[in-house]
C-alpha cells in the first residue's frame, strides 16, 4: 500500500493529525555493538524510510523529524561528514518515490553555513515536491529553535522598522508566521526517543502545548509499532491547553 492510497486511514479521527519526533540513538546504537557512532546513522535513515511510510496509515498528516541541530556542528568532523552524506543519499535515492505518492517534503532551519550541495539538495526537495499535498514530511535540519525564534524577531524587527507593522499590533499569529515553520500546525504529539526527556532546542515555541512520549528505544531500532504505541498513549491524554474540565471546576468549588 502507497502513501497516496492511505489518504484516510483507519482510526485517523482519533489519531494525532502532526507528530514531530526526536530522533535520538544512532550513535548509542553504535557504540552498544563496538561501532564507531556513525555507523548508526544510515541505521536510523532506514528507521526514517519506516515511520515515514507508516505514518500516513496511523492517522498523521503532518510528521516533523529532528535530523541536524544548530548544536550538532560541534561533533566530530567525519561524524557530521556522514550524516551530509546521507540526506543526499536519502533525497537522491527517495525523492522520485516520495513526489509520486504526494509527500511534500520541507526543511526547516536555517540555509546559511549549509555546503552547497546539501543547499543545492534541499532546495530540490522543496521544489520537486511543492505541489503534493496527500502528506507533509519536516525536516528540521541545521535547525535550532531558539535561533529560528531569533530570526523571527528579527524579521519582525525589520518590518517594524521599515513601517509596516506598529509594535502594539504584534501578536502570537504575527510572530508565528515568521518562524520556519509558518503555516504549519503546531505538533500534537511530540516523541523522542532512547528514553530522554528533553527537548533539546526542538520546536520550543510550537511545543507549548503538545503531549510528550519518551519510548526508551534507540531510533535505529524505532518501528511502526512503537510509532502505534506512542499514539495510543497520546489518546489516553486529556488535552486542556490551559483551561480545566468542567469536572475539575466543579470539585475544588
Amino acid at each position: 500500500m502507497t502513501i497516496a492510497d492511505k489518504e484516510q486511514p483507519k482510526g485517523a479521527r482519533d489519531a494525532p493529525l502532526h507528530v514531530a519526533i526526536v530522533m535520538d540513538g544512532n550513535g548509542r546504537w553504535a557504540k552498544r555493538r563496538g561501532l564507531p557512532r556513525q555507523v548508526g546513522h544510515p541505521k536510523g535513515v532506514d528507521a526514517i524510510r519506516r515511520v515515514v511510510e507508516a505514518a500516513p496509515d496511523q492517522g498523521i498528516r503532518w510528521l516533523t523529524l529532528y535530523a541536524f541541530s544548530t548544536e550538532n556542528w560541534r561533533r566530530p568532523a567525519g561524524e557530521v561528514a556522514e550524516v551530509m552524506r546521507l540526506l543526499k543519499l536519502y533525497v537522491n535515492s527517495d525523492l522520485d518515490k516520495l513526489v509520486r505518492e504526494g509527500v511534500k517534503v520541507r526543511i526547516l532551519g536555517r540555509r546559511e553555513g549549509l555546503p552547497p550541495d546539501v543547499a543545492e539538495i534541499v532546495e530540490r526537495a522543496e521544489r520537486q515536491t511543492a505541489h503534493n499535498d496527500k502528506f507533509f514530511l519536516q525536516v528540521a535540519f541545521n535547525y535550532g529553535g531558539r535561533a529560528d525564534i531569533v530570526d523571527a524577531a528579527r524579521a519582525v524587527a525589520a518590518e517594524v522598522a521599515a513601517g509596516r507593522i506598529a509594535p502594539e499590533d504584534i501578536t502570537d499569529d504575527i510572530f508565528e508566521a515568521r518562524l520556519s515553520t509558518g503555516g504549519l500546525p503546531s505538533p500534537d504529539l511530540v516523541i523522542r526517543t532512547s528514553g530522554e526527556q528533553r527537548l533539546s532546542n526542538f520546536l520550543l515555541w510550537e511545543s507549548a502545548y503538545s503531549e510528550f512520549v519518551f519510548p526508551d528505544v534507540l531510533w535505529p531500532d524505532f518501528t511502526p509499532h512503537h510509532l502505534a504505541e506512542g499514539i495510543a498513549e497520546f489518546q489516553k491524554r486529556e488535552r486542556r491547553y490551559g483551561g480545566a474540565v468542567a469536572d475539575d471546576v466543579l470539585a475544588t468549588g
